[in-house]
């Protein structure tokens, strides 16, 4: 065994069983809207959804045509579903002859041009965010941003931070305490993330629209309009989705918060050649992109995990993680379950809430920029190659690996975790799923990737064919048995008060748009400063 366990035994008490039992979850749900023949809808954002600048759950994320469904967090996976599907449902009886695309990986798209930009209003913070989109699509191109995919947030009860606190016999406050280990969360998630690419990865395959005019690797099936690799999980997580050469060369530093902040706050503020080529406006005056920096704002970081800290208005994420410390953590590695109308399912939670404690009590090594690009490298290996024999990866202390004897190894690591939480919810769900990752582990054809090629290659069927028939399937079952009238008041209601809302921000927003942009900026150097 080389996964060695370091856990407090007195966590798994029977009386200490409680303090897991209030995680707080939240889901991200992101969706195209397209036309019944699967190509990329051209119609602005619903109204009757509410303005994607102020409503709490339903807003847009690059596109006008991304929709991105927010639930507010809660302790329940029950309650975290139900709110989910209320708003799934919600949007669809609103989209008339449209559909919600049931892949991460987009339909078909046309030219770059043909792909709308979000847009949210004419207030400074609108104006901010639609042209940071401008500048994702001048940087990285527009048919990148269509890919989508689920964000889960997490967090875990201060009881347990506190109970861990005294165990070790920490003299730093609590929400200090709670930053470094946070943190320590993250280097050990960055280490096994691999792993949920494997076992959730859903894009193995694509529309030959996707690439058109890029360089790739894929191989054709013999539909003639679907590319993919034999042995691929998550096309969506290699060269062809969220990546970035140039952030690439950027080395975050996960080891403190301070580390952190710093590493995002240089990039935020150094200027890149590449996009200085770009321009900060074009020749009407017209902003290109918000800066020339590396990354235009934090979200432009194409992580596979965040610390997060809820920001006020005004107020820049890092400002916030500084100010505040960490409040919770934000996983962005995984693809939207085809099979699911909602994306996601109760077992792949379990599994998310057994992997993550685990990474929260494994004993967690600082990390430097050598093990970031093994790291990126074994990414790579496993989108690309993840369900290939004899697979090999390497390890950050024992070197290289066989990925399916590591994998075993941190599927045993955590049943001693899947254990607790179960005996903290009084359920077997976490054990349940446990074992069925251990089999996809076992039988890579068990995994999402490795059946949706079988079904690709078994039917004959494209693979925006196969995308838009499940798509379809899912309108139907989103539409039985209907929302109760009271949410449906409830959500209408919230659509009308966003609207509301947008106008008095709008009504509110006198400052001169450049000058809003200086002082916004400030807060990096000051951020910085700090640290």
């Amino acid at each position: 065994m080389f996964e060695i366990e370091s856990f407090p035994q007195s966590l798994f008490e029977k009386k200490n069983a409680a303090l897991l039992g209030g995680i707080l979850r939240g889901i991200e749900r992101e969706t195209l809207r397209t036309d019944s023949n699967g190509v990329l809808s051209q119609k602005p954002h619903p109204s009757d959804l509410g303005s994607a600048l102020a409503h709490p759950q339903i807003t847009t994320d690059f596109s006008e045509a991304l929709l991105e469904f927010i639930t507010p967090p809660t302790h329940q996976v029950d309650d975290l579903l139900a709110h989910l599907e209320a708003i799934h449902k919600y949007t669809a009886t609103k989209l008339d002859d449209e559909i919600l695309w049931a892949t991460s990986m987009p339909c078909v798209l046309g030219d770059d041009s043909d792909i709308p930009v979000a847009k949210y209003g004419n207030s400074n913070n609108g104006l901010m965010k639609t042209i940071y989109r401008i500048g994702l699509g001048h940087r990285y191109g527009r048919s990148m941003q269509t890919v989508a995919g689920i964000h889960y947030n997490f967090s875990l009860p201060d009881a347990f931070w506190a109970f861990l606190s005294r165990e070790q016999n920490s003299l730093d406050d609590l929400q200090a305490f709670k930053n470094d280990h946070y943190f320590k969360m993250i280097r050990n998630f960055r280490r096994h993330y691999w792993l949920l690419i494997y076992l959730f990865g859903a894009s193995p395959a694509l529309c030959k629209s996707f690439v058109a005019n890029k360089t790739h690797d894929l191989q054709e099936l013999s539909d003639g309009h679907t590319l993919y690799l034999p042995h691929a999980t998550s096309l969506r997580m290699g060269d062809l989705g969220y990546q970035s050469k140039v952030q690439e060369s950027l080395y975050a530093c996960y080891n403190s918060s301070c580390s952190y902040i710093k590493s995002l706050c240089c990039a935020i503020t150094r200027s890149h050649s590449d996009y200085e080529k770009i321009g900060l406006k074009n020749s009407n005056a017209q902003f290109n992109q918000l800066n020339t920096s590396i990354l235009q704002i934090e979200n432009e970081f194409y992580s596979s995990i965040r610390p997060k800290r809820t920001a006020q208005p005004g107020e820049t994420a890092l400002t916030a993680l500084q100010n505040r410390g960490v409040e919770y953590i934000e996983v962005r590695c995984l693809d939207v379950d085809p099979d699911s109308p909602l994306g996601v399912t109760r077992e792949q939670i379990a599994f998310l809430d057994t992997f993550l404690v685990y990474c929260a009590l494994k004993d967690s090594p600082n990390t430097g920029p050598d093990e970031a690009k093994q790291i990126l490298s074994n990414q790579k290996a496993i989108v690309n190659r993840g369900r290939e024999p004899g697979l090999t990866l390497k390890h950050y202390e024992h070197g290289t690996l066989k990925a399916k004897d590591w994998a075993t190894d941190l599927i045993h690591s955590m049943e001693e975790v899947a254990k607790l939480l179960d005996a903290s919810q009084n359920t077997d769900a976490h054990q349940k799923s446990l074992q069925a990752q251990r089999n996809k582990v076992l039988d890579s054809q068990l995994t999402p990737s490795a059946k949706i090629l079988n079904t690709l290659q078994e039917n004959q069927q494209s693979f925006g064919a196969y995308a838009l028939d499940l798509a379809k399937q899912h309108k139907q079952t989103l539409r039985h048995p209907k929302l109760s009238e009271s949410t449906i008041l409830r959500m209408d209601q919230m659509a009308e008060e966003s609207l509301a809302e947008q106008t008095a921000i709008e009504e509110a927003s006198t400052e001169d748009f450049e000058q809003f942009l200086k002082n916004y900026y400030s807060q990096y150097k000051n951020c910085s400063d700090k640290t």
